[in-house]
């Protein structure tokens, strides 16, 4: 019998992590549009944080100093100039540029749920503040500003291993699962309402499961090699990051019951 490749071997160890994932109660919580937007106000800063995994594999894997120099990995350096073509700049339902954060922050509007947090980051953010106390902002969630510090543990890492799989197992891989689950309860509690949530939905499933997610698999597997102490870090990597998004479906559901009438 054949040894498993060492990606089936990190998929194997994600599967209980991912049925936690995909049977959490956050989603049988979401009864009514407050749970909905309280859902929203904090996995926006989820959405936020995936643009600097991805950008942060854009900068270790091309070329973006001037003077410019051919990078070294020219397959890798094309399938994330792919992927962030697709992130940064995809099409909206009106077929207009727009990074899929600000697609999620218009499908907030759409549903009500407030943009002080998402804003009030982004302003901290460009006018220089670091992080930490840009995360400090009272309309952020705490569990929200969690999952972000440790996004940017990996990110901080400068390990490409560690990173690439964060992105791939943690993102990639994982969002089209979690969001056909979304979009089965959201279309069945809200029938004719959110179109553009569900536009967002439907463009990470089609978008990540055909193209991005198996990109990403490549990426793990060019930055990886055959060298088993890479991969025991990748692994470390897809673990911790199920792990704490795990941590931040629980803080949310926790948020919404806690709001829900009984």
């Amino acid at each position: 019998m054949s040894t498993p490749s060492p990606l089936a071997q990190i998929d194997a160890r994600l599967v209980p992590l991912r049925g936690r994932l995909l049977s959490h109660p956050v989603y049988d919580a979401i009864r009514d549009l407050a749970g909905l937007t309280t859902f929203m106000e904090h996995h926006v800063f989820a959405v936020w944080d995936f643009m600097s995994l991805v950008k942060t594999l854009q900068r270790q894997l091309t070329t973006i100093t001037v003077p410019w120099t051919p990078p070294a990995d020219p397959i890798s350096a094309r399938m994330i100039n792919e992927i962030v073509l697709g992130e940064e700049t995809d099409l909206d339902d009106e077929q207009r540029p727009l990074s899929h954060f600000d697609l999620y922050r218009s499908a907030m509007t759409e549903a009500g749920a407030s943009l002080e947090g998402s804003e009030s980051l982004i302003r901290e953010i460009r006018a220089g503040t670091p992080l930490e106390p840009a995360l400090a902002g009272p309309a952020i969630p705490p569990a929200a500003a969690e999952f972000v510090r440790q996004t940017f543990r990996i990110i901080d890492s400068g390990d490409m291993p560690t990173i690439v799989s964060a992105f791939a197992f943690g993102r990639e891989d994982l969002l089209p699962r979690v969001f056909r689950r979304l979009v089965a309860d959201i279309s069945q509690r809200f029938p004719h309402r959110l179109g553009r949530f569900l536009y967002y939905l439907d463009r990470h499933i089609s978008l990540d499961g055909e193209a991005h997610g198996p990109l990403a698999m490549r990426l793990v597997t060019r930055a990886c090699g055959d060298d088993p102490e890479l991969w025991k870090r990748a692994e470390e990597a897809a673990v911790a990051s199920l792990e704490a998004r795990i941590a931040l479906w629980d803080a949310m559901a926790a948020k919404i019951s806690a709001s829900t009438p009984a």
